[in-house]
């Protein structure tokens, strides 16, 4: 992960873009790779863990009506985050990430390792489905390395 976060870097400082980065079933994770590397302070607003539905609504305005028809797991959830968190700080570029890490937590039709992972630029919101497999971290781990992945994606398609 900290080599996807080290790619990022130059990309996002000399284009002058800021990302912000609003966390369900990562806790933080992603803000905290991204800060790992030194001088992110030039590019990284900050972040919003919103684990409860509460938190997302508050924070994130994501809709109550979202919630109840589609769950906190759902592209939807995911697209409001993203959305809510580059409203939220100014960034240029928000990240989300909500799903279910586990071991708990899944049922037939989201099962664990079922991740929404949205990024929102440009005016766009871009939305994926993953299905991880392993234990709380490694499904905590992948959905970060596919949330950076998805961040470099975009920064090198949009140069």
């Amino acid at each position: 992960m900290e080599e996807l976060a080290k790619k990022i870097a130059p990309l996002l400082k000399e284009r002058h873009l800021k990302v912000a980065t609003a966390e369900s079933c990562t806790g933080g994770l992603i803000g905290h790779t991204i800060t790992d590397v030194p001088g992110s302070s030039e590019y990284y607003e900050g972040g919003i863990i919103s684990y409860s539905n509460e938190m997302k609504m508050k924070f994130l305005g994501v809709k109550e009506r979202t919630l109840k028809e589609y769950g906190a797991v759902s592209e939807q959830t995911a697209k409001e985050m993203a959305e809510g968190v580059r409203r939220a700080t100014g960034a240029d570029i928000g990240i989300a990430t909500t799903g279910i890490a586990g071991p708990g937590g899944g049922t037939a039709e989201k099962p664990v390792g079922l991740v929404y992972i949205a990024i929102s630029a440009d005016r766009k919101t871009k939305v994926e489905k993953h299905l991880f497999k392993g234990n709380r971290w490694e499904n905590k781990e992948q959905t970060c390395r596919a949330a950076l992945s998805l961040l470099l994606d975009y920064l090198e398609k949009n140069d």
